[in-house]
Order: C-alpha cells, then structure tokens, then sequence
C-alpha cells in the first residue's frame, strides 16, 4: 500500500493493534470496520479479508476521478499476441 501512496501522491495510514483491542466497545462506538480492513476516504473497501493491489490500486483511482489503470497482467494468449 505505501508505493500506491507514494504513486499517487496520497496519505497512507496504516493502524496497528492488538487483536484485544479491536473487539472492545470503544472500538465498535468509533464505528470503523472489523478488521483487517482497507478504507479509502470513507469508504470501506474490504472488511474482514484481503484484497489485491491491483483492485485496491482501482478503488483508489477512483477515488481521485483518475482512469483506471492499465491491467499489468496479461494471460498467456496476450503475452504471445502482446494484447492487453
């Protein structure tokens, strides 16, 4: 995530804490998502599992009203025609 943020020239925060700590009533009261999650503005985009670079990377253009970016993967059929 911080070379997305550096890419885009975006504030990345990454919150760390005990296991303990996020199933607390505190924390429910804030509101925020179940962790682990991933958040852009405030927009929760993955609660609870993992998402890809390239998904997140999309979710973030997004959200700066930029393009999407180019797919940087191609299948073998591509590869071979050099197609997107």
């Amino acid at each position: 995530m911080l070379s997305l943020g550096e890419k885009y020239d975006i504030e990345v925060e990454t919150i760390s804490k005990p296991r303990e700590e996020y199933s607390n009533e505190e924390y429910t009261k804030l509101d925020f998502p179940v962790a682990p999650a991933i958040m852009v503005g405030e927009k929760i985009v993955v609660e609870k599992s993992d998402i890809s670079e390239e998904k997140l990377e999309s979710v973030i253009c997004k959200y700066l009203g930029l393009p999407p970016p180019d797919s940087q993967k191609k299948g073998v059929l591509g590869r071979l025609l050099n197609r997107s």
